[in-house]
């Protein structure tokens, strides 16, 4: 429990920022599952349409401290190869 009025209102905004990341990294995580299912079915075509969007949402995480920058990156880098070894 907190015993300062300001170590009080550090743990409300922890808390609050604590399930703004935790929405924020399941929608992200949604996304990149449905986007890995079009391509383990061969959906090229639907793949690459979702791509950009899947990407998008990676670099919202990364904007909003969710993610690190580099882990972004490699993230959206896996993807892109993943829809080009797709024949």
């Amino acid at each position: 429990m907190a015993n300062h009025k300001s170590a009080a209102k550090k743990a409300r905004r922890d808390a609050e920022a604590r399930l703004r990341n935790r929405s924020n990294r399941s929608t992200l995580k949604t996304a990149v599952k449905t986007f890995l299912a079009l391509v383990a079915s061969g959906k090229k075509d639907e793949a690459a349409q979702v791509l950009p969007l899947t990407q998008g949402l990676i670099d919202k995480a990364c904007r909003k401290g969710v993610m690190h920058k580099n882990a972004a990156d490699r993230s959206k880098s896996r993807l892109a190869l993943k829809v080009n070894k797709l024949a």
